[in-house]
């Protein structure tokens, strides 16, 4: 399915964990996007609630339901899985769930790594309603994949990588409020997508890497650069990062700005965490802002500003932070969610004016 003016009604599955980094997918679309339009999120612990309420105070009028019998009041053409769970895994209550949806008629959207399409039930109950199962992680057939050659360096756009410190840390959503504020500037500016969650909000280039075989990955990123180059031609694309750069659970990055091309580069930070995300038990500690400026710096990039995540730490420790990133720095650096990105459009800006591509 491709984005229209007129979005789908869909309500989100989230299985108990929308105020949960597991979540992540639902976080994303209740924020806005332009493929689905979220009438209601079914989730039995926050049913009750309004969903932008809880996930940052700011009402959006979609509410949290318990059940999914519920969330047909609103008359929603799709379920979106709005979880991942551990391994991408398709867990026994959360197929149950969609197996009840496919039953009332509802086309599924999956970004799990387990493909509804694989599943012998989920795909007799679309059969028989007559609605699709829209695996978003799953590849293109390899026949089919580009391998890496060369033309992403020769794209006009400045490509500018939003890459964070570690996994899970506000790296999209800092991409996408990029674009708007870039576009809003003035300064032609298209997302590149590369996880499930861009795709699902309406991105129009980019791939699912984490799906992809790894000696297609560079190949891939250039197809979306440029495709995007041919078709609007922009001034600027911003590349939503993933993973980190040097988390050993998923080490990324370097392709963005080697193969990609980007030589300017958002750094996502979040100033409370101590240990990489999920390797607290193995004791590997976070870089430093000043760390990974440094290795961006080798690897072909530079640094135009910090944007932070406020995860364990108050609004007085947040700023505690960002004052002293700044002076150690000499880079800007913002609260994306609260204090918008002006500072960071005009280094940009400047990155631009600079011959920045």
């Amino acid at each position: 399915m491709t984005p229209t003016s007129m979005p789908a009604d869909a309500v989100l599955l989230t299985c108990g964990l929308f105020r949960t980094p597991n979540a992540k997918v639902a976080h994303g679309l209740v924020r806005g996007g332009e493929r689905f339009r979220v009438r209601a999120v079914v989730d039995p612990v926050d049913a009750g609630c309004d969903a932008g309420q809880l996930l940052d105070g700011h009402r959006r009028d979609i509410p949290v339901v318990p059940t999914l019998t519920a969330a047909l009041e609103y008359r929603p053409r799709y379920a979106v899985v709005g979880i991942a769970t551990p391994g991408g895994r398709l867990t026994p209550q959360l197929r149950a769930l969609l197996l009840e949806a496919l039953e009332q008629g509802l086309s599924v959207v999956n970004g799990l790594h387990d493909f509804t399409q694989d599943d012998p039930g989920l795909v007799e109950m679309a059969r028989f309603k007559g609605v699709e199962l829209i695996d978003v992680r799953r590849p293109r057939p390899r026949s089919e994949l580009r391998f890496w050659e060369g033309e992403a360096l020769k794209v006009r756009a400045a490509r500018i990588a939003v890459l964070g410190t570690d996994c899970a840390i506000g790296k999209r959503t800092t991409a996408r409020l990029l674009t708007e504020a870039l576009n809003g500037a003035g300064i032609r500016t298209e997302m590149i997508y590369t996880g499930q969650t861009g795709w699902m909000q309406g991105g129009r280039y980019g791939f699912i890497l984490d799906s992809t075989p790894n000696d297609f990955v560079c190949g891939e990123l250039e197809r979306a650069l440029v495709d995007c180059q041919q078709e609007v031609d922009p001034d600027v694309m911003v590349i939503e990062g993933q993973a980190a750069l040097r988390n050993p659970s998923g080490p990324c990055g370097s392709e963005f700005i080697l193969s990609g091309g980007a030589k300017g580069v958002v750094l996502q930070h979040a100033p409370g965490r101590v240990y990489f995300g999920g390797q607290e038990e193995v004791g590997i500690r976070l870089p430093t802002v000043e760390q990974e400026q440094e290795l961006i710096r080798v690897l072909g990039g530079e640094v135009l500003a910090v944007t932070l995540h406020s995860e364990g730490l108050d609004q007085a420790g947040l700023m505690a932070a960002q004052q002293r990133l700044r002076q150690s720095t000499g880079l800007p650096v913002v609260r994306p969610l609260s204090e918008g990105l002006e500072e960071v459009v005009e280094a940009v800006r400047r990155h631009l004016q600079g011959g920045g591509a």
